[in-house]
């Protein structure tokens, strides 16, 4: 019986969320396919595949409103999870989702509810089946003028699976919590409200510093302004064990989460949440890392420019961050997480107008 339940659950994740958007017009459609990641006993981490439709409405000026319509959400169950189904005698499955966006308008930040009802959808005996959930997000005036974004947030789903006869499995009601995989931009639409905002392109160099090992790495990459999105190129650290024992790592920091930020006087302060992987890492020349190596958890920090920094230009940008506990390094895991681990890293950066 918990092998069904982890079998049904794997594929039972209805992950309910609107998806990015070109910069709107009055109504603008999206159909977009996006890649999510859920952990469950026994089994692991299962991968889903959701396609999303929505469209958007935006106003034209400030204190107008920002409404959402038609938003569908088809997930792929697949034969792996229809076959833990089966086992427990399931006919059907229905249920809800409850999701999170944050939609940040100037100076305010708004989270928005996204609860969505999963219609009852027939079980087959075996394959791959589709569910199907709708829903909308409340209309949200928005007050002021200037960049507008809408950002993913956390979601869950509970389900139900049924007999033939209405009656409950062994299953009962279950929730399953999701993740959207890295690699994809968090953020879901982004316009400028009631009249043109000037924005900045910078390239990006410097360095970032890892306390717990002592060393520091080349950056390279780029930086939008106001929309405060990040760029960085992978890039390697060097370092020794014991003062003596030669290391190298290699580093790459991708957007995981909102990214978000102000404009302040001259300069700004980016809110960036960055997924940290290390691809390589070696001792003595030899690799000691699986490919997954990862920190645990989104990295959040704030990138702020510096004194002489000016917009139209560029100058000097910092930002301080930590890093959390690592996972998937394979059996040096624990012993690689305590080498890097820790707060106090920083970005010392030198932002250039393109």
């Amino acid at each position: 019986m918990r092998k069904a339940r982890s079998l049904l659950a794997a594929g039972l994740a209805c992950l309910v969320l609107p998806l990015p958007a070109p910069p709107a017009d009055a109504s603008t459609p999206i159909d977009r396919k996006l890649s999510f990641t859920c952990p469950f006993p026994l089994i692991g981490k299962q991968k889903l595949d959701v396609e999303v439709k929505a469209s958007f409405e935006v106003p034209a000026a400030p204190g107008g409103t920002f409404t959402t319509t038609d938003l569908t959400v088809a997930v792929t169950v697949p034969d792996k999870s229809t076959r833990g189904l089966a086992l427990v005698g399931a006919a059907s499955i229905e249920g809800t989702a409850s999701a999170g966006v944050t939609l940040a308008n100037g100076s305010l930040t708004l989270p928005l509810a996204l609860p969505l009802t999963v219609a009852k959808t027939a079980v087959p005996p075996s394959g791959a089946f589709t569910t199907r959930a709708s829903g909308s997000v409340p209309p949200v005036q928005l007050p002021n003028a200037g960049r507008t974004t809408l950002t993913i947030g956390d979601f869950s789903t509970r389900l139900t699976p049924k007999k033939a006869d209405g009656s409950f499995t062994g299953l009962g009601s279950f929730t399953s919590d999701c993740t959207l995989d890295p690699g994809q931009d968090p953020v879901l639409l982004s316009f400028d409200l009631g009249g043109t905002q000037s924005s900045y392109e910078y390239g990006v160099t410097g360095t970032t510093t890892l306390k717990a090992l002592g060393a520091s790495a080349p950056v390279t990459g780029s930086l939008a302004v106001p929309a405060f999105g990040t760029a960085f190129d992978r890039t390697r650290v060097e370092f020794k064990v014991f003062g003596f024992v030669p290391g190298t790592a290699d580093l790459r920091f991708a957007p995981d989460g909102p990214q978000t930020g102000e404009l302040t006087g001259g300069g700004f302060v980016a809110h960036a949440n960055l997924a940290l992987a290390l691809p390589q890492v070696t001792l003595f020349g030899l690799p000691v890392a699986d490919a997954g190596c990862r920190a645990s958890a989104p990295i959040p920090v704030d990138l702020k420019s510096g004194n002489g920094f000016v917009l139209a230009s560029g100058g000097p940008v910092s930002g301080e961050y930590p890093i959390p506990p690592l996972t998937g390094c394979g059996s040096f895991t624990a012993y690689l997480s305590s080498l890097v681990q820790g707060p106090g890293n920083t970005f010392a950066l030198t932002v250039t107008a393109r």
